[in-house]
């Protein structure tokens, strides 16, 4: 109902343009984007730019973790709504933080039977952030309607097995190793900034609550480069009502409102403060470091275990000696489980941010006249 509030009101303006199955590639010229979907590539010229480029799920390896049944509990959560049938399956959800418990329940209306969610958080750091959501009533509700029998706090994944597919999962819980039975394991251990294109665009960045980096944005939501501002879970995860209210206040500034965006400061606090409580519950803690064994592959694409980088340097080194990043995904799964696991700063985007038709990346160097946004 509430994206629903949303897609309405876009729709009820006329000179808003919405574009689905669009995505940019590359940064056509100064102020100008190289755009594709399935009809072909555009270019698109900008005067004030908001970029509102989300998260991704942080994948984290230990052995087991490339059987078939794996996934991200974000992962998890989309594949059924997207119509995957998991009715009458038996399901596993761990890692930290409420997206265990909400993939729980999207699993569960669909049918599953979810045995165990395996929360890494103590119960007395649980329980404190329970206490405190009397500062943000909604977010009491939704906890209410999410909570779960099977919820276990202390408790971290092992290990996954199977022969062809996962067929049971070992939890250590409580300080005592359980096995489980199961058809599919989900994990959930937090998410990752998409800042790629702003990164691209020269903008700064800086360390967001969990240890990951952000775009850097000020007061008005505006980043290191003129004209370009930053919004959502590329700033830092915490929440839609946060992205909500950061949205606005970039848009208000964008068009020198500065009187509407001032008056929603005050939200935002309120929202900043439930994504720092959110971030002290569930930052993962060191043991989750100690998952992967010798053998267990981090970069899947080229079958890199963790043996052949714990004595790696960084990024590069690995690139270069280990063939780590090399594959199919160009490091977007393994960069961040390294730059977690080991400390690396993760490597540099470079364009095309995703993998394109030829006939796009000619737009690159097309004289034609691009789409203004302008107008």
């Amino acid at each position: 109902p509430a994206a629903r509030k949303w897609r309405d009101a876009l729709a009820a303006h006329a000179n808003i343009r919405v574009r689905s199955g669009t995505r940019i590639v590359a940064i056509a010229a100064p102020c100008e984007l190289l755009l594709e979907d399935a009809g072909g590539a555009t270019r698109m010229a900008w005067r004030k730019l908001i970029l509102c480029t989300g998260a991704r799920e942080l994948l984290l390896p230990f052995p087991g973790w490339t059987l078939p049944g794996v996934t991200g509990a974000g992962g998890l959560q989309a594949l059924v709504k997207a119509g995957m049938p998991v009715e009458g399956e038996r399901i596993v959800i761990a890692g930290s933080g409420p997206l265990l418990l909400a993939a729980a329940a999207t699993a569960r209306a669909a049918g599953a039977k979810v045995l165990r969610i395996a929360e890494q958080a103590s119960f007395a750091a649980v329980a404190r952030f329970g206490a405190s959501l009397a500062r943000w009533p909604g977010k009491a509700a939704q906890a209410v309607t999410l909570a779960d029998a099977g919820y276990r706090t202390s408790s971290r994944i092992v290990s996954v097995h199977g022969a062809a597919q996962v067929e049971s999962v070992r939890l250590l819980q409580g300080g005592k190793e359980v096995d489980i039975a199961c058809d599919r394991v989900a994990c959930g251990f937090g998410l990752t900034p998409n800042t790629q294109l702003g990164q691209l665009l020269g903008c700064a960045l800086a360390p967001a609550d969990g240890g990951a980096q952000a775009l850097s944005v000020d007061a008005r939501q505006a980043t290191s480069v003129h004209g370009i501002y930053a919004a959502g879970e590329c700033t830092g995860f915490g929440g839609s009502e946060r992205a909500l209210v950061q949205g606005a206040i970039a848009g208000h500034a964008a068009v020198g409102n500065e009187r509407a965006a001032k008056a929603l400061e005050s939200e935002r606090t309120r929202w900043n403060a439930f994504a720092a409580q959110l971030h002290r519950t569930f930052a993962l803690a060191d043991a989750i470091r100690r998952m992967p064994q010798a053998d267990t592959l981090v970069c899947r694409c080229e079958d890199v275990p963790f043996s052949a980088l714990a004595g790696c340097t960084g990024w590069t080194d690995a690139k270069l000696h280990r063939r780590c990043g090399m594959g199919a995904c160009q490091g977007r799964v393994c960069g961040d489980a390294a730059q977690f696991l080991f400390g690396w700063t993760p490597p540099a985007p470079r364009p095309p941010l995703s993998p394109v038709r030829i006939a796009t990346l000619a737009g690159l160097v097309d004289t034609a006249d691009p789409v203004d946004a302008r107008q």
